[in-house]
């Protein structure tokens, strides 16, 4: 009964140890998960900063395509 008793004691440390742990690594856990979490929006931050600038690129590109064209078009004499 006594060696019950001791080993029923040890169990129940155990138990209070692996239930600390099991927190501690659920914490530990949860707070990697939002790393992540706030690593894939920046991901996506960036991605639509990327679109935006690509975006922005073609409507500079036809917008000088087009200042282009009105320059040339003045520099030409009229026909006659």
């Amino acid at each position: 009964v006594a060696q019950a008793y001791v080993n029923q004691r040890k169990l129940d440390r155990e138990v209070r140890t692996l239930q600390a742990q099991a927190a501690q690594f659920a914490r530990q856990t949860a707070q990697w998960i939002a790393m992540v979490e706030s690593f894939n929006q920046a991901l996506k931050e960036i991605g639509d900063v990327e679109n935006w600038a690509r975006s922005m690129e073609l409507d500079m590109r036809s917008v000088a395509a087009a200042l282009d064209y009105v320059c040339k078009g003045q520099l030409q004499p009229p026909p006659s």
